[in-house]
């Protein structure tokens, strides 16, 4: 998944650049800090699906033991304030949930080499809107994923590829394809939408 990257004020340097290594990086991050927290937090939720979900790297401030310089502060999911951990545990729950299909996703990548995460123009090449899509991907066949990469955003817009209706995964409200709208995104909803008919059901209400 992520890693390999210092804390950052704009999340896209950490959320979507470097996506196939570790939930938090290595290079800073103080637990302690609001920022940090928030990143983690948007980190962990963009984890969740994604084909590895690993929370892993350095944390401030580092320990030294025996000369050898060790992975520093604290790193498991109730490291970072009761906020976080009340929803990094939810995300861990969900992630279970979609343990099934993680899995069928996986089993059709090694059979079909389809990647299991896919930019919108590959489950959607009719539509030309979905081909200027740079910050949205799908997460196997029926599984869209907005990820919230600006700090302190709490919206964002969403495109909805044309070619199938979607579902808000959090409420199950429905909305047409080939439309752009704002989705909420407090800090502890990603906004996720499931393609209508898919394999997926919604996921039974807002996170927090």
């Amino acid at each position: 998944m992520l890693g390999d990257s210092a804390e950052a004020s704009d999340l896209v340097q950490e959320i979507f650049l470097k996506v196939f290594r570790n939930i938090g990086g290595f290079k800073g991050g103080d637990i302690t800090t609001p920022g940090f927290r928030e990143l983690v937090v948007r980190w962990f939720q963009f984890g969740v699906f994604s084909p590895v979900c690993r929370l892993h790297g350095v944390r401030e401030p580092r320990s030294a033991e025996d000369g050898a310089e060790q992975t520093g502060a604290d790193n498991e999911v109730w490291s970072f304030g009761d906020e976080a951990y009340d929803i990094l545990r939810r995300y861990l729950e969900l992630r279970e949930q979609l343990r099934p299909y993680v899995m069928r996703c996986m089993q059709s990548a090694h059979e079909t080499g389809l990647p299991v995460m896919r930019p919108l123009l590959l489950g959607f090449p009719a539509d030309q809107a979905a081909w200027e899509v740079d910050d949205q991907y799908l997460f196997g066949d029926d599984i869209l994923v907005a990820p919230v990469i600006t700090e302190g955003a709490r919206e964002r817009q969403v495109y909805l590829p044309a070619g199938a209706g979607w579902l808000d995964a959090w409420t199950g409200t429905r909305h047409d394809g080939g439309a752009r709208i704002t989705a909420a995104a407090p800090l502890d909803t990603i906004p996720v939408y499931l393609r209508e008919g898919g394999q997926v059901r919604p996921f039974g209400g807002e996170p927090g």
